[in-house]
């Protein structure tokens, strides 16, 4: 059965012009985004499929409009841009890496320091109204993109997921990683950081190749709380389930949900309750939090108004981990978009460290990994400013049969290289259950 019929192609059709600039039709659909996605991600050169902790699903296939940025003004010229497209609600995808530039030839190749893009065929679930949005490239005629989806039918139902074997690598191995920490305390107790995120990598190749789709079901399933996200580019998809809201700006309303502190979940509720506790009095924790919050306000304070910090942060709950959490809340004007605000706290000190440049620098020297992605982030954008970011976490780089995931730690004076390990496990085991089960 098709997805699409005949008749709503035929009404996309009419509302697009044989010729001429970028082109859009829309029209409200009776459709599942995700089977969308599960039909025409192999067809196409570009796809990202998200899932919002609001329940909101967004879909884009293929590329209507593309744009590549890199260097440190890489945010500055995509907003200006974008911001020139003549159509202040269209969704653009939008997705950047930790660091400005991408390691030439490396395993992130395939993706820009900072990209956004329109998609041909794209679905958006809001609320409870479904909306399918066609683009059509300048100077193309739209017979193609309307006979793709015209052709596309309801995906069949998959079985059981089996990914065969499979070997798992650390990188580097958990005793280096735990001397890194160690290392790091020593330049934090000798006053040259006050806090630093480190990171490390976890190899696992199944002798089967990642079933995508599926896989992000069951992550969308597992983790609704999260902004889950599968971004495809050339042969490989950047995928995870990430707690953490960067920014979200929606008709002048601005929230960041910065996350620091972490400790396991308990085995029942007063365990739970318990683990909690004594997170919430943790010295070394509130401080690794508080450096955070501080900072980011202090970077919104030129472009929010009626900042609104809590004092004290409230736990938020995940599957294996819970963290100390500050929603931070105000107000934009008309000038200041979603982008606007990511180019002034990126990368906070949840992802890098205090001070910034001293961080980014140790962890270059110190890390061993290469990010890409992680730790940058992923998300939407309009025209007009309005759009939502999350930070790129508890994520991997899949390309075929191998992933390679991510996870890491905040490293403060008090931080304990044993316990931090332990922390890392907990970050990845969101896709870890998945791909590596058997």
């Amino acid at each position: 059965m098709n997805l699409v019929t005949r008749d709503e192609v035929a009404a996309l059709s009419a509302q697009l012009p044989p010729e001429g600039g970028l082109r859009v039709a829309r029209l409200d659909a009776m459709i599942d985004p995700f089977d969308f996605a599960r039909t025409g991600a192999a067809l196409v050169d570009r796809a990202v499929a998200l899932a919002l902790p609001s329940g909101d699903r967004l879909v884009g296939l293929g590329t209507a409009w593309h744009r590549a940025e890199s260097g440190p003004d890489r945010f500055r010229r995509m907003r200006e841009v974008i911001g020139e497209i003549d159509d202040e609600d269209l969704v653009l995808f939008f997705g950047y890496s930790f660091l400005d530039e991408i390691v030439p030839g490396g395993q992130w190749h395939d993706y820009a320091p900072a990209e956004a893009f329109i998609p041909r065929i794209g679905i958006q679930r809001i609320g409870d109204r479904t909306k399918l949005v066609i683009a059509v490239p300048p100077g193309e005629r739209p017979d193609a993109t309307l006979e793709l989806l015209a052709t596309m039918k309801h995906p069949e139902p998959i079985p059981v997921i089996d990914f065969g074997d499979h070997t798992i690598e650390s990188h580097p191995g958990v005793a280096e990683w735990a001397g890194i920490v160690d290392s790091a305390k020593k330049v934090i107790a000798a006053g040259e950081l006050d806090k630093v995120v480190l990171a490390r990598s976890v190899r696992v190749t199944n002798t089967e190749p990642v079933a995508i789709l599926r896989v992000f079901r069951q992550l969308v399933a597992s983790y609704p709380q999260c902004y889950t996200f599968a971004w495809k580019s050339g042969g490989s998809v950047f995928m995870g389930s990430s707690p953490e809201l960067l920014a979200r700006v929606v008709d002048g309303s601005f929230r960041s949900n910065p996350l620091a502190g972490s400790a396991a979940r308990g085995e029942g509720e007063d365990e739970d309750a318990e683990i909690g506790s004594r997170l919430l009095m943790s010295a070394k924790d509130q401080e690794e939090h508080r450096l955070v919050v501080a900072d980011m306000a202090e970077r919104l304070g030129s472009l929010v108004t009626d900042l609104t910090v809590p004092e004290r942060p409230s736990l938020k709950k995940m599957a294996t981990v819970q963290h100390l959490s500050t929603v931070i809340e105000g107000a934009v004007g008309p000038d200041v978009g979603v982008i606007d605000l990511v180019d002034v706290v990126h990368p906070t000190p949840a992802v890098g460290g205090v001070p910034r440049t001293e961080a980014i620098a140790h962890i270059a020297a110190h890390e061993q990994i290469d990010r890409g992605w992680y730790t940058g982030g992923i998300g939407w954008v309009s025209p007009g400013g309005n759009g939502e970011v999350a930070i790129g976490l508890r994520c991997g780089l899949i390309d075929g049969a191998t992933t390679d995931l991510f996870a890491g730690a905040g490293i403060v004076a008090d931080s304990d290289p044993a316990s931090e390990v332990v922390e890392t496990r907990l970050k990845l085991r969101p896709l870890l259950d998945l791909i590596a089960s058997t």
